[in-house]
């Protein structure tokens, strides 16, 4: 499987927009938490997470090829056939399925929507949110709204109910906090 590193080379690569790259790392800080939730591998869905937008600047104009060009990217790389499918599913090419792609198309909006969430504080810090105020923001719908409330909700599909599942994203990007500037 690819390692880590190289994904990230990949990654950066690709990836122009720093945002984007951040939006990557938490993606993939939550992936490896709900790995461990569910004594999965925790390399593999991590991985799943780093990629997951890989084609993003080449498809952000062309939406109906996103996922499908980083499959194209990634064709000689050494990325297992799961990990490309939790990439098409998280992009609306396949339905999730698996526990893997559930989760990746739960927490491809949660990500943007606890960012959101740290940016409003006067602070500007995750470390001052809980889930309390993660849960009143997701019911105003005016707030994040690029944050599917629908696809966050997914992670009922996972047996997690939308606190645990926002608190387990929550501490996962806390503990990549600097890494992503909040």
């Amino acid at each position: 499987m690819i390692s880590r590193e190289n994904a990230f080379a990949l990654l950066k690569k690709h990836v122009r927009t720093k945002n984007l790259i951040k939006h990557c790392l938490a993606t993939e800080a939550v992936m490896r938490a709900l790995a461990r939730e569910f004594n999965e591998d925790e390399e593999k869905w991590g991985i799943a997470g780093l990629l997951h937008d890989l084609d993003y600047d080449y498809t952000k104009d062309n939406p109906d090829e996103h996922g499908l060009k980083t499959l194209e990217i990634l064709k000689e790389e050494d990325v297992p056939e799961d990990v490309l499918n939790a990439i098409l599913a998280h992009c609306g090419k396949k339905e999730p399925e698996t526990l893997m792609e559930k989760a990746l198309y739960a927490v491809d909006p949660v990500t943007g929507f606890i960012v959101a969430a740290a940016l409003i504080r006067p602070e500007k810090k995750l470390e001052v949110l809980d889930v309390d105020f993660l849960m009143r923001r997701f019911k105003e719908k005016a707030f994040a709204r690029g944050a599917s409330r629908e696809q966050i909700r997914s992670c009922e599909k996972l047996g997690l109910s939308l606190e645990r599942f926002l608190g387990i994203s929550l501490e996962a990007m806390k503990s990549i906090a600097s890494d992503l500037g909040l």
